[in-house]
């Protein structure tokens, strides 16, 4: 019955993790499993190559910084490190060996990122469950068997997991498979203290499993002194411990050795695993990475600041990061442990679990909680010098935390149990209060990991549905943000998405409806109204346009776009003067925007300023040389001035730029007809109906010639 209980809690603990990690897709990844970056890296391996299955598009190789973000944006090859031509994969190489590869070879089929993620997680979630049961039947078997059952819902649902599981990619591939085969190397170190005739075996186990997490996760290095623990035993012990030594050090460094053979054939360095060269938000190759600076903050972010709470559900949301320090690249979703997973304090009762025990029994009791203790120290000291943090990376170090805070409540209930065989008095009412405390805690614990994970899965929803649009499904992306909205109703992002999907869709009344909404909840948000402005704009309410284009520039006079949206829209009105004033305002704060240059030329016209008209375009074509819109235009007014042979020079180039431009055929025929060359001027009106076969004013004229010419042959 016992077993039935913690079988039941686990079952519990994994339907949840399936159904969390099942609840979106993440922004990098694929719609198709064999698009996914460790997916490509399979390929790679496959194809005989060290580098991911992925053709390095020409033009990035062609950029003069390939790692300026803003430049390489358009080639979406973020999160890939670039090196000599070649993209790579800087996570680590051990889920695509043990995982994804035998995968593909087995099924023929591509590991979707998520089921990877779900994977480890379970493995990991089930090792540290197994050590709690191993715990209890042997330090704790007086315990009642639902503080254990406890324990294990704190160990599967209390560790950041659901907050892993609930958006997968690359990121949490990683992350995952080290917790997965930290918690295997740990229960691996658990048998080596407590079966000293296997040791060896059991410590080879260790290092193996050890030094498959640090391919996964590099950061967690430093961790590897775990291993030591059950060679110090040995020591202490007066046992030979070579032979613990060489189980403890061997397999571990052998790996190690791989994966710097490894960085030497990918970067020509062994201890560079790619970072330097990735392909991210900005340049990382002169980054410091690891600092002292970076400390204090990364102390306060993962270990002390609260979660903000509201009326709306999923109530929790993200902590008020304090400023950062010179260096540091920025904070995504970290929450403070002690904080918002309380039940952490419980770690403090952990000498609760030794005291009055047996020398020998408190001996290995002692080592295991300090090869715990050391993962846990190990995993946030790294973590707190790294130069980035974010909430998926305390899956590093809460999992060792939360592990001893669970052996904190079977020491609070041991020293009960205890205290009662003493027959000292009061005790119900203190075996009351600690269980109602160390519940509460938990539940609290617990609550706040489903609610934090309830928001990331509409960002994973969202996101899905950002991808989906992409790909032209947009009633399957509408359907994803409706989603992401029943979870999280105050999802701007959501909101605003929704709201491009409705346009595109024609459906401009749901796209307003949504972009009021956004602006509900940030009124001061400067693009929305800019964005409800188009949209408004498209649907034909010009005045509601321009109070919305307006609005923006009053939060952000030095919006160029929103000068020209709204200048477009006064163009239309006939209030061009005003509108020529906005954009030679977009001018000012953007004066290399071609498309600027052009519409101010086409306004100035409507105006009579032709010279400066002009201007403006022999300007943007210095910019752009290539920008067939400006050549047409320019040749439009070369001929109206009379100068035709150079009007002809740019509809040539416009042409030869983009050879389907209906409109410079038309204007070519237009100034042909003015000239009296009625021949050359219906071969390009012919032109323009063979490109644009509704294009009425090119019939018309060409109708008119042919009536003209049918008209001297009957006169003739």
């Amino acid at each position: 019955m016992q077993l039935g209980v913690l079988a039941a809690v686990c079952v519990l603990v994994i339907g949840m993790y399936v159904f969390v990690a099942h609840s979106g897709y993440a922004v990098s990844s694929s719609l198709n499993p064999r698009d996914a970056y460790y997916n490509s890296l399979v390929q790679g391996f496959r194809a005989g190559q060290l580098s991911v299955k992925k053709t390095v598009p020409p033009a990035l190789a062609q950029l003069p910084d390939p790692y300026d973000r803003a430049a390489n944006a358009p080639y979406d090859v973020l999160d890939l490190s670039y090196y000599k031509g070649k993209l790579y994969l800087y996570f680590g190489v051990t889920p695509a060996l043990f995982l994804f590869w035998p995968y593909v070879a087995l099924t023929g089929h591509y590991l979707p990122q998520e089921d990877a993620v779900l994977i480890f997680c379970v493995f990991g979630f089930l090792a540290s469950a197994g050590l709690l049961y191993v715990l209890w039947r042997r330090y704790f078997a007086e315990i009642n068997v639902g503080v254990v059952a406890a324990g294990t819902l704190a160990l599967g649902s209390a560790t950041f997991t659901p907050f892993l599981l609930a958006r997968c990619d690359v990121y949490e591939v990683s992350i995952s498979c080290g917790y997965a085969f930290t918690m295997l190397a740990v229960a691996a170190v658990w048998k080596a203290l407590h079966e000293p005739e296997r040791r060896g075996n059991w410590l080879a186990a260790a290092s193996l499993a050890y030094g498959l997490a640090v391919g996964a996760r590099p950061s967690l290095l430093f961790g590897a002194v775990i291993l030591l623990v059950p060679v110090v035993q040995a020591w202490r012990e007066r046992r030979k411990i070579w032979v613990p030594l060489v189980a403890a050090t061997g397999p571990i460094a052998i790996i190690g050795l791989g994966l710097m053979f490894y960085n030497v054939l990918r970067f020509g360095s062994p201890l560079e695993f790619g970072i330097r060269y990735q392909l991210a938000g900005d340049t990382q190759l002169a980054r410091q990475f690891f600092s002292l600076r970076n400390l204090w903050f990364n102390f306060r972010v993962y270990f002390l600041e609260p979660a903000i709470w509201s009326s709306r559900f999923p109530f929790v949301h993200d902590i008020t990061a304090p400023p950062l320090p010179a260096g540091h690249g920025g904070a995504e979703h970290p929450f403070g442990v002690l904080t918002n997973i309380p039940l952490v304090w419980l770690a403090l009762a952990v000498p609760l679990a030794w005291r009055g025990r047996p020398t020998e029994e408190r001996s290995s009791l002692c080592g295991f909680l300090a090869a715990v203790a050391l993962l846990f120290w190990t995993g946030a000291q790294t973590l707190g010098l790294y130069y980035y943090a974010a909430g998926r990376y305390e899956v590093e170090f809460l999992p060792a935390l939360v592990l001893l805070a669970t052996i904190g409540i079977l020491g609070l209930e041991r020293a009960l149990t205890l205290t009662s065989g003493s027959g000292m008095a009061c005790r119900p009412v203190w075996r009351g209060a600690v269980r109602w405390g160390w519940g509460l805690l938990l539940g609290f614990s617990v609550a706040f990991n489903l609610l934090a994970s309830v928001e990331r899965c509409a960002e994973a929803h969202c996101d899905l549905g950002n991808a989906l649009l992409m790909a032209g499904k947009t009633s399957e992306a509408i359907a994803q943000y409706a989603q992401a909205l029943r979870l999280k109703p105050d999802c701007t992002d959501a909101h605003r998405s929704l709201a491009v999907a409705w346009a595109q869709d024609g459906k401009f009344e749901k796209a307003i409806e949504s972009f009021e909404q956004v602006l509900r909840f940030t009124p001061d948000d400067a693009k929305t109204h800019r964005n409800l402005g188009l949209v408004l704009q498209e649907d034909g309410r010009l005045p509601e346009a321009i109070e919305q284009y307006e609005r923006a520039l009053q939060l952000k006079p030095d919006y160029p776009e929103a000068h020209c949206n709204l200048a477009d829209v006064l163009t239309r009105l006939g209030r061009v003067p005003e509108a020529v004033e906005h954009y030679e305002w977009a001018l000012r704060i953007k004066p290399d925007s071609v498309e600027v240059h052009n519409a101010l030329a086409l306004a100035l016209v409507r105006l009579g300023r032709m010279q400066e008209a002009i201007g403006h375009w022999e300007q943007a074509l210095r910019l752009q040389p290539d920008y067939a819109v400006a050549h047409s235009n320019l040749g439009v007014a070369l001929a109206q001035l009379g100068r035709v042979s150079e009007a002809v020079k740019h509809w040539e180039q416009a042409l030869r730029l983009e050879p389907n431009m209906a409109e410079v055929h038309f204007n070519w025929g237009v100034a042909m007809e003015r000239a009296g060359r009625a021949t050359e001027a219906m071969e390009h009106y012919e032109a323009a109906l063979r490109l644009k076969p509704d294009y009425l004013e090119a019939r018309k004229r060409l109708a008119q010639l042919r009536s003209v010419q049918v008209g001297q042959r009957i006169v003739q």
